[in-house]
């Protein structure tokens, strides 16, 4: 027996392929991982001992649902400073991972029936948070280099949210400014609440962040997530955040608290140390995506694969449709060649051509995987 509701969640698709090829890489094989979502790199060290530190010092019990109160303080200087999100403490919320914001905020924002309009491609677990509140999703176009296009005409009388992801997962697309007004714009004219999320803002290139709920007129209908796993290689730690409108964080605060209760007390502990610390390691590691980012996108051009040049995260999304198809070609790259990518499918019908490949391996990782690409074409 399984309700209804939990029935129309699929699984997700890149967890899935990342255990796969975790597995075939025990079993003997080498396996060139492109698949995962996270970074390859070690956490910080001065984030590590304040977490451990937090644990010597007894920081083991239960703490205040929305999170302890210097952690929530540093995160609002940080969105005050960096974002130009005005927030108090008090307009703060930690979550276990950025991912549980996100699932929280939809649950808070959408009734049943209502509609989200997703700028697809977008991350796999989008979809299934709107489909678990009891609402459906509607696609809003993009063009060859992934940005907005025509996302008006998406827009119906039970259109209530629509989630914006910048640097976006799958496509590594950035949103200029001039992208954001003209969803701000929708969202004003149409009566409509945004979800930013914003987990990739500081692995960026070339590229200015900017959060919509620092526009004119959006703060009081923006729910602006991040969190720590990407911009501080701390996936497994689990901590995440979110701000927004006060009626809408009370209810997401009555989500948690009879859910997840809170995040790990003494992880929040390591929180304050990554937003207070020195930003170096972060520096280097988005120096190093971008090295990383240039050789596959290089790579793959010269192998007569159209890619287009991602601004941010460490993801490239090319076409496969001259080679059947991401679903067939992702196929071929695990058989043929050990390599585990994620079909662009999982993240909308806006993918089916293309597959993700994730560049948060070593460069010398990524040349064979060209090298192994270049063999089964």
């Amino acid at each position: 027996m399984v309700s209804a509701r939990l029935a129309s969640i699929q699984e997700s698709t890149t967890l899935k392929i990342s255990a796969m090829a975790k597995k075939l890489t025990a079993s003997g094989l080498d396996i060139i991982d492109m698949g995962v979502g996270e970074p390859d790199f070690d956490t910080p060290k001065h984030i590590v001992e304040a977490g451990c530190n937090s644990i010597r010092m007894g920081e083991t019990h239960y703490a205040p649902t929305a999170g302890i109160p210097e952690l929530r303080q540093t995160i609002a200087e940080k969105l005050s400073r960096e974002n130009r999100v005005p927030a108090g403490a008090e307009d703060v919320i930690v979550t276990p991972g950025a991912k549980m914001a996100v699932f929280a905020a939809v649950q808070a924002l959408l009734q049943e029936g209502d509609e989200c309009i997703l700028i697809g491609p977008s991350w796999v677990s989008y979809e299934p948070s709107v489909a678990f509140a009891g609402g459906s999703v509607l696609w809003g176009k993009v063009d060859e280099n992934f940005m907005p296009q025509d996302i008006a005409e998406a827009i119906g009388p039970r259109t209530r949210l629509i989630i914006v992801n910048s640097p976006t997962n799958p496509t590594g697309a950035v949103f200029d400014r001039g992208v954001l007004e003209e969803i701000r714009d929708l969202a004003v004219d149409h009566d409509l609440f945004v979800i930013s999320d914003e987990i990739y803002e500081k692995i960026i290139y070339d590229h200015e962040h900017i959060s919509i709920a620092s526009l004119p007129g959006m703060v009081d209908r923006t729910v602006t997530i991040n969190g720590f796993s990407k911009a501080y290689a701390m996936t497994g730690w689990r901590l995440g955040y979110l701000t927004g409108p006060k009626e809408t964080m009370k209810w997401v605060i009555r989500l948690l608290s009879h859910s997840v209760s809170q995040a790990t007390t003494f992880v929040q502990r390591a929180g304050v140390a990554a937003l207070q610390g020195p930003q170096d390691d972060v520096e280097m590691m988005v120096a190093e995506f971008r090295a990383r980012r240039d050789v596959l996108v290089r790579g793959l051009e010269e192998l007569g694969i159209p890619c287009s040049k991602p601004g941010g995260a460490f993801y490239v999304f090319p076409d496969l449709s001259a080679y059947g198809g991401g679903d067939l070609f992702t196929e071929r790259l695990l058989k043929e060649a050990l390599i585990a990518a994620t079909p662009g499918s999982a993240f909308g019908p806006g993918g089916a051509d293309y597959v993700r490949l994730s560049y948060a391996t070593s460069q010398n990782r990524i040349h064979q995987a060209l090298e192994r690409i270049e063999k089964i074409l």
